[in-house]
């Protein structure tokens, strides 16, 4: 069975609980959190931090016990889902709007890290962070958390070439952040 056949097999199954605790099952709604739930915390952790992964992942889930009755499986539900999270996300950046943005270089398990490979994983959670939040979302639903492009533009409802575009610019945004003499000689030339 290909890595492909797993996913896509994992996702049937993880859809027949969302139906199943939709029309009640309390035992379905427990596996189907905890078979989703590091998918979620992932996601929410990339897109609004460590920090508040935790409080999105709850919120997610609320927003998602209240709306499994009406799930009728259009997409898969793993897709659904994180596409909640990824709407619960939003509402909290627009909530926060207002407030300074703290610190987002965060790591755990300091000690067993480095001192090179810290410098390195901080420089390129920095890049990530400064991208554009729609650059971002689509770098880190493709590159790090290894959706498919399809997946990802379904989870960020927009069309697949508009994912394809946003992971290609957010590419570029890092290496011309990560080596700006590089990108000046390039337009030298």
């Amino acid at each position: 069975m290909t890595d492909g056949d797993h996913r896509t097999a994992h996702d049937n199954y993880v859809t027949e609980l969302a139906l199943a605790a939709g029309k009640g099952d309390r035992q379905a709604l427990n596996t189907f959190i905890k078979e989703t739930q590091s998918d979620v915390w992932r996601l929410l952790a990339h897109l609004g931090g460590v920090d508040s992964a935790d409080d999105l992942t709850q919120e997610t889930y609320l927003r998602v016990i209240k709306s499994l009755p009406r799930f009728a499986a259009r997409s898969s539900a793993r897709t659904w889902l994180l596409a909640v999270a990824r709407r619960a996300w939003l509402d909290n950046i627009r909530h926060d709007m207002a407030r300074p943005k703290k610190a987002s270089a965060q790591v755990e398990h300091v000690s067993a890290i480095s001192e090179a490979t810290w410098s390195e994983w901080v420089d390129i959670h920095l890049l990530i962070d400064d991208l554009p939040p729609e650059r971002r979302e689509a770098l880190i639903l493709t590159q790090i958390l290894g959706y498919s492009y399809e997946e990802a533009a379904k989870i960020a409802n927009v069309r697949i070439g508009t994912i394809r575009s946003r992971v290609a610019r957010a590419r570029a945004d890092i290496i011309a952040a990560a080596h700006p003499n590089h990108t000046q000689e390039r337009k030298l030339s």
